[in-house]
């Protein structure tokens, strides 16, 4: 066990050991409060530039597989847990996570209070740190730390877009091999944006009847429609929304020539595209329990979110409704746009992980195309 260290660029410092890769790596730190789920977690591309924090303590103990990735490869900057479990006991294991992070060069902490950490994040923010193995001097990491660049105004989203076009047409996994399959009959065109995508989104459309084709971040809206799509969805991504002008320009163009379904940072391209501002969140939404209302019906759903911006609700227009709130802190979680069929959500009905309460979203976005 080689020794670590986590330096925060308020100056606070954890000692830990290191595991997976050596090394030292920069981001910005956050939190997680999914009891399970690290996989999903380590390949979900969002994390680009952050270091993450796993709440529950326990981390490493039913190994990796294949199957949970979420995209090619981890995109986060490093990983913080209190106990890594080096044992790994499950039966779909196949291997186990020190080593899956050493092949992707992600350097991880362990041993360190992550529930002082969690707190020091709650109260004073997210911000800028370092996890080091190789200098163990923390006053040099801290002027590292002061000297590293930020998320803010940086646009991650072109590190983890894919770089060309290609078809998808997987469903979700069925554990169950007399288990029927659960695509639909009619079939519908869709065009996606790659924003650093979640496989198991592309699952859910497929699952839905949808025939996928992924573009890059950066395709013009005129290609899109080239396709002749009979929908456009906006995914999920990193880092600050409006570092990402070129998206919601293209979105801009979109709105109202296809019917058009964003998560997460697809929502948060949408809400600029059409005309409001989004703002950085203290400390951010990250886990597989936050409660989420859906207005019309006053129906309330638990999700998985992973987000450190929001939609500023006072910069919304007359022609957009909000259809969901946050209940921890009533920031907005969906909106939908009153006269073209275009609708978006902050959290991830996809889960993986997380619950399937808002799963019934992939078949509003059916029914939009249907119309």
């Amino acid at each position: 066990m080689k020794k670590a260290l986590l330096v925060l660029e308020d100056g606070t410092v954890f000692e830990g050991y290191g595991f997976g890769a050596e090394g030292e790596v920069f981001g910005e730190v956050v939190f997680n409060t999914s009891m399970t789920g690290y996989q999903e977690i380590l390949t979900d591309p969002s994390y680009n530039g952050q270091i993450v924090t796993m709440t529950y303590p326990e981390i490493g103990n039913y190994g990796v597989n294949e199957e949970d990735v979420e995209s090619r490869r981890p995109f986060l900057k490093g990983f913080v847990v209190k106990e890594y479990w080096r044992t790994p006991s499950n039966w779909r294991s196949q291997g186990d996570l020190e080593s899956y992070l050493a092949n992707y060069g992600v350097v991880g902490i362990e041993g360190i209070d992550t529930r002082a950490l969690t707190k020091l994040i709650r109260s004073k923010g997210a911000q800028k740190a370092v996890i080091s193995t190789e200098d163990l001097d923390s006053k040099s990491l801290l002027k590292k730390v002061h000297s590293s660049a930020g998320i803010i105004g940086i646009d991650l989203v072109t590190e983890v877009s894919c770089d060309e076009p290609y078809d998808w047409s997987e469903g979700t996994h069925k554990w169950d091999p007399l288990e029927e399959d659960s695509k639909t009959a009619e079939t519908f065109k869709v065009v996606a944006y790659d924003f650093g995508l979640k496989q198991n989104i592309l699952r859910k459309l497929t699952d839905h009847g949808c025939e996928v084709t992924v573009v890059p971040s950066r395709t013009p809206p005129n290609e899109v429609l080239s396709l002749d799509p009979d929908g456009i969805f906006l995914s999920n991504g990193p880092g600050d929304p409006a570092a990402v002008a070129y998206a919601v320009e293209s979105v801009r163009t979109l709105v109202g020539k296809k019917p058009i379904f964003g998560i997460c940072l697809g929502h948060q391209i949408l809400s600029l595209a059409l005309g409001a501002e989004t703002y950085k969140l203290k400390f951010g939404h990250r886990g597989a329990n936050q409660p989420v209302k859906e207005l019309r019906s006053g129906k309330v759903e638990i999700t998985s979110q992973n987000h450190g911006f929001a939609v500023d609700s006072d910069t919304l227009g007359d022609d957009v409704e909000v259809t969901h709130i946050n209940l921890n802190d009533n920031t907005i979680e969906g909106i939908k746009h009153k006269e073209h069929p275009a609708f978006s959500v902050q959290y991830h009905p996809e889960a993986s992980p997380g619950p399937h309460d808002a799963s019934y979203l992939f078949d509003d976005f059916v029914k939009l195309m249907k119309g």
